[in-house]
């Protein structure tokens, strides 16, 4: 059972290693030797591709099975008879239950993401899965998070098994930095712009707790000419592909993705993150961040808290973490909200104005006493003129001169 933080390698610690095992023997029909099982389509075929540029200088053959693509293409590599499964759980039981695959040849097992397939219910499949495979074997189970929970769920499927965790367990990659953004939900998309604008940015992964809002979101950023794409579970396979190759191949600088882009997807030159939505899970904030500050690269990550919601979930976030996030400077909606609690609706934007930002909190009292006077009464005047007899000066002109 290993653990270790997002971006170190675990790929590699299972893949490098059962290379050099099964770099001798020979695959038959149907009948693979080895057994990866992810929880996501994005995170199989990533898995995948590692396997492929590992294994360039040994001859081993590889089948992907993963939903949304064709039964046949899949069904021929069987045939074929390799040496490395990669899968996930239900297109597995699928060309199990058509008789396509036979499990009773696998000596290794790796279930990776196991956190990951335990909140999406894969853990039944998985159970039923390992029932398939011969008990002489070697399992290897995987997570960036291994809870009690996951011990609990290990047991079942690993025998007498060493424990190697790299780092404390929900712990994050010292080479992000972490900032909140507090804002309300009216001044939330202006927040992330701004962001946006004075960010150094080479790319950026976003993520919205909802499929709805990921929409929405896209087609908000897209007529600010942003260069967006999205990502998320409704989308047809093909498209999620062409979507993570183009975030990939730099065709698009921002993804705005659901939590089906948090795990295990290597994309070393993410610069930022921004949790647009907080997540209800604190273990998937560890997650979400991890997809930048790789492999000893620099990130930042960025939260955007908008309910009391948001501040509740954030706060379960520092205690796992053990870290107090510190708050961005760039906020925009505190400002604007405390500004239009000070003045009447109808003298709020001009609370906004250079001249009145520079006012010390003395002139500001006494406007909004006037104000509120005028209004009580009704009264149709000019603004009260407070300033001095130089006129060369703008701050000194009356409001009704300028």
């Amino acid at each position: 059972m290993g653990s270790a933080q997002t971006g170190t390698g675990k790929t590699a610690s299972f893949t490098l290693p059962m290379i050099d095992i099964l770099n001798s023997g020979i695959a038959k029909a149907r009948m693979p030797r080895s057994l990866i099982l992810a929880p996501t389509r994005e995170l199989a075929a990533q898995v995948a591709e590692s396997f492929e540029k590992f294994s360039v200088n040994h001859v081993l053959s590889m089948a992907l099975l993963i939903g949304g693509v064709s039964f046949s293409d899949q069904e021929v590599a069987l045939e074929k008879g390799v040496d490395v499964l990669i899968a996930t759980p239900g297109r597995l039981l699928d060309h199990f239950e058509r008789g396509k695959v036979l499990l009773q040849d696998v000596k290794i097992l790796v279930i990776d993401e196991a956190d990951r397939m335990l909140d999406m219910g894969f853990i039944p499949d998985v159970e039923r899965i390992v029932s398939l495979i011969p008990r002489i074997r070697q399992t290897l189970f995987f997570s960036a998070t291994l809870s009690d929970e996951i011990h609990k769920i290990g047991d079942k499927f690993v025998l007498n098994p060493k424990i190697v965790e790299v780092a404390r367990v929900a712990q994050t990659a010292s080479t992000i930095t972490q900032y909140v953004c507090n804002t309300t939900p009216k001044f939330k998309q202006a927040q992330l712009r701004k962001l946006f604008e004075e960010e150094p940015i080479n790319n950026a992964v976003i993520f919205c707790n909802r499929k709805k809002d990921i929409s929405s979101l896209v087609g908000a950023l897209k007529k600010h000419q942003f260069n967006v794409a999205a990502l998320h579970g409704d989308m047809a396979q093909s498209a999620r592909l062409a979507a993570l190759k183009a975030f990939k191949d730099g065709e698009t600088k921002y993804l705005i993705a659901s939590d089906v882009a948090a795990r295990g997807l290597d994309i070393p030159t993410v610069s930022h993150v921004f949790n647009y939505d907080v997540p209800s899970n604190a273990e998937d904030y560890v997650h979400r961040i991890g997809r930048t500050g790789r492999a000893g690269r620099t990130g930042r990550a960025f939260t955007l808290v908008a309910t009391s919601d948001d501040k509740k979930n954030l706060s379960t976030i520092e205690q796992l973490i053990s870290l107090a996030i510190p708050e961005h400077a760039s906020d925009i909606s505190n400002t604007r909200t405390s500004e239009t609690n000070v003045l009447p609706k109808q003298t709020a934007p001009a609370e906004h104005s250079p001249q009145v930002k520079r006012e010390t909190a003395k002139d500001k009292q006494s406007v909004a006493h006037r104000t509120n006077i005028l209004s009580r009464n009704n009264e149709k005047r000019p603004p009260a003129w407070t300033g001095g007899n130089n006129f060369d000066h703008p701050e000194t002109i009356p409001a009704f001169l300028r």
